[in-house]
């Protein structure tokens, strides 16, 4: 197996506070920047049920999805997907620990240290992952990460890309990571191209290419890329 990066060419569900049925999942975006904001209308475009959750409320504009607090956003779905900063992640939703329960969270971050330009620098956590510290810090809630080996605007438009990409997925609940898979396809990711890797434990792995990305920007430029498995 080898890797390569590469640049530019459903369902819905009906939920109650813990349980999910194949009909229509409800979508909760907690962050508000460019990987939220993407992620928020790209459910919203793909029919789903969809909630903004941010610190302020009142900072939002009219948009093509309700905005509320996080509190509530949670409140209204089954899946929550997590779009904060990496670095705060774990405090930030540590503290959101009975909201969470019964729910499933996909963790889109990546913990990086930030550097004086804002880029991505070291990996804030290098015994494991962000991922993984989520679902110990969470025990009731079923945590799935995926979605961050690449640019915001992939995660959305993965058919805009030159060469199939590949997103990977781990977590310890087989129906969670299938939930997240209906969602992905809703996004336009085909199924071969969603790679399972296991456990939560695998989200190691895919969290360190963040490290890479520095550098890769200043190769490429502002584009869009992913990270792309070749078999």
């Amino acid at each position: 197996m080898t890797t390569s990066t590469t640049t530019t060419k459903d369902s819905t569900m009906t939920t109650t506070n813990d349980a999910t049925t194949n009909d229509a999942i409800t979508i909760a975006v907690l962050g508000s920047g460019r990987v939220g904001g993407t992620l928020a209308r790209g459910f919203a475009t793909a029919g789903y049920p969809v909630t903004l959750g941010v610190r302020d409320p009142s900072a939002h504009g009219d948009g093509p999805m309700p905005v509320t607090d996080t509190v509530t956003a949670i409140s209204t779905a089954a899946l929550v997907v997590n779009a904060t900063p990496g670095d705060s992640s774990l405090e930030r939703l540590s503290g959101l620990r009975s909201e969470l329960a019964g729910r499933i969270l996909l963790d889109v971050s990546n913990a990086t240290v930030r550097t004086a330009d804002g880029l991505p620098g070291g990996l804030q956590y290098t015994d494991g992952s962000l991922g993984e510290r989520l679902q110990r810090a969470l025990p009731e809630t079923r945590v799935v990460k995926s979605l961050n080996t690449m640019l915001f605007s992939v995660m959305t438009d993965p058919g805009a890309l030159d060469v199939p990409p590949t997103v990977f997925v781990s977590g310890d609940d087989g129906g969670a990571k299938g939930i997240v898979r209906q969602a992905l396809h809703g996004l336009g990711w085909r199924d071969e191209w969603i790679v399972d890797l296991g456990a939560i434990a695998t989200a190691a792995g895919p969290e360190a290419m963040a490290v890479m990305v520095p550098s890769l920007l200043g190769a490429i430029g502002f584009a869009p890329f992913a990270l792309s498995v070749a078999r």
